[in-house]
């Protein structure tokens, strides 16, 4: 049944009904979303208004979500209430074959900044490899028929990401509000359509991100005077590091202050104890090395098993810097892994700016 969003103010003890009041236009409801779409129940970054689509037609919001997901918000407007879903619902067969560059590319033809800054301003953190992985779709609206509604019903049934969020409009003494309600469920999910393609960013085959501890069990200073990367005190630590080629390009990355540094690997991880790295030119064991750390992870008098022991991947740098000139910009990927495949364009670009890697390097 339609939606009828109802209202009352408690007055000395008495229920007094708020009055229903027409929007003065739709237009203002879709500057407020535009402002704030978060009165939808989720954080959002809006990324396009008016987005025009191939077939000349025009999306009002679109939108995207912490985990890169697509929102298209369509207000019902002077169109009927048929017509609204047929138009998002081809607005959707649209959008699911963007690429992520294509995304991003239309993001910042709205956003004043880069996306992935962007990004990490209303999400405090950097976008996820994935962009467009799924969409949902909305229809904006202060009410829409039965038939509609039954339509939308049956649609989710079969996996189609749409909903319908209704807006009521109520004036009591001079002030004006807005009240919100979803026709189903934000939790109530559909089910999701087979063989949907990947919009993962494409990797390079060569960068990766490092994610360098420099705490008391372990010291940058020590790896970039040696050259050496490490990891360890668990299986979830070191498994993702040990898993580095032989000629991986590493973009080095300290937690809480940044990137500072990047170089190639050259050996395979070993065990901190069985460790060599270069030393003008011939091997060493880097355990005889002075070092301002123990990296070492089990108690004193056992012995380290594969699992708790330190993991060390010899490097040979091009660039790296002391912790203190660490460089961060929002937007630039961070990640809690060891190490991981750096998808991200952005961050490879500002990277390359910053240390100013010859085209050879890159």
């Amino acid at each position: 049944m339609p939606v009828e969003m109802r209202m009352w103010r408690i007055d000395q003890g008495d229920p007094k009904p708020l009055t229903s009041a027409l929007l003065p236009d739709e237009k203002t409801l879709e500057d407020f979303l535009e402002k704030d779409p978060s009165m939808l129940g989720d954080r959002l970054l809006v990324i396009g208004r008016q987005v025009r689509t191939p077939y000349n037609k025009y999306i009002d919001l679109l939108a995207v979500d912490a985990d890169g997901n697509l929102h298209v918000l369509e207000l019902k407007k002077d169109k009927t209430p048929r017509d609204v879903i047929a138009q998002v619902l081809d607005y959707g067969s649209w959008l699911k074959t963007l690429t992520r560059d294509e995304v991003i590319e239309q993001a910042e033809q709205h956003l004043s900044q880069p996306f992935e800054a962007a990004f990490e301003a209303v999400f405090g953190q950097a976008p996820p490899d994935e962009i467009n992985g799924d969409l949902n779709l909305t229809v904006v609206a202060t009410n829409l028929d039965n038939s509609s509604e039954r339509i939308v019903d049956y649609l989710r049934e079969f996996g189609v990401p749409i909903n319908a969020v209704f807006f009521s409009y109520l004036e009591d003494d001079g002030r004006r509000y807005l009240a919100r309600s979803w026709h189903a469920s934000q939790e109530e999910s559909t089910t999701k359509a087979p063989g949907k393609k990947s919009k993962r960013a494409d990797w390079n085959g060569r960068d990766w991100y490092v994610n360098f501890g420099d705490d008391d069990e372990r010291s940058w200073e020590d790896g970039r005077r040696l050259g050496f990367i490490s990891a360890g005190g668990g299986a979830w630590y070191s498994q993702t590091l040990r898993g580095l080629p032989t000629g991986a390009r590493v973009n080095v990355y300290i937690p809480g202050q940044g990137y500072v540094a990047v170089g190639e690997t050259f050996a395979p991880a070993a065990r901190f104890d069985q460790a060599q790295i270069l030393i003008d030119g011939a091997w060493a064991p880097l355990a005889e090395q002075q070092l301002n750390a123990p990296y070492r992870h089990a108690p004193d008098g056992e012995l380290e098993t594969d699992e708790l022991a330190e993991w060390v991947v010899p490097v040979r740098w091009v660039e790296a810097r002391p912790a203190d000139e660490a460089f961060r910009e929002p937007g630039m990927f961070a990640s809690q892994h060891s190490a991981c495949k750096l998808r991200q364009e952005y961050t490879l670009k500002r990277l390359a700016e910053h240390f100013d890697l010859s085209e050879q390097d890159d």
